[in-house]
């Protein structure tokens, strides 16, 4: 199975693209999909659609794991970031690709066994588990391929069908 995680932002959106065959990962393609500061917001989520849009196209997915929001303290940057992540849903259930959604929790549980785990435990292991020579940047791609591990360990569980895709009810 081709994956492909997405780590969501307005400035920095991170991409990581696996792929998963009998319990083996490979590592295909990551890096950030980038947007200048101080150019309108709007035309920020218009710069993320279409990028996305053109690497949704290179590189055909079977599935895309996003990273689901959790705000803890700025919420001007969470109402910003939550806008450019329906850009990034709309772009990947317009180019007819399933979506699933995972929490920060769950992605350090699937990547570093542990929920709780520090972010920097978290891009160690995923480093490993892909066996790259070096931990991926910028940090939202790392943060992105751990999301597609999750979408992996998840996709072949016997819990698959209670995991949430989105928009579905």
């Amino acid at each position: 199975m081709r994956i492909l995680g997405i780590d969501p932002g307005y400035a920095i959106v991170g991409y990581g693209m696996i792929e998963h065959r009998s319990c083996r990962f490979r590592p295909l393609e990551y890096g950030a999909v980038l947007t200048e500061a101080g150019v309108e917001f709007t035309s920020r989520l218009q710069n993320i659609y279409l990028d996305l849009q053109a690497l949704l196209e290179r590189l055909q997915p079977e599935a895309v794991a996003v990273e689901r929001l959790y705000f803890t303290t700025n919420q001007k940057t969470g109402i910003d970031v939550a806008q450019a992540r329906g850009v990034i849903l709309l772009a990947v259930t317009l180019a007819g690709i399933p979506v699933y959604e995972y929490t920060p929790l769950q992605v350090k549980q699937a990547v570093a066994g542990y929920g709780k785990a520090e972010k920097h435990q978290v891009m160690a292991m995923t480093q490993r588990i892909l066996k790259l020579k070096e931990i991926p940047k910028p940090d939202d791609a790392a943060d992105a391929l751990a999301i597609a591990i999750c979408h992996a360990h998840s996709a072949g569980s016997s819990l698959n069908g209670l995991i949430r895709k989105a928009g579905a009810r």
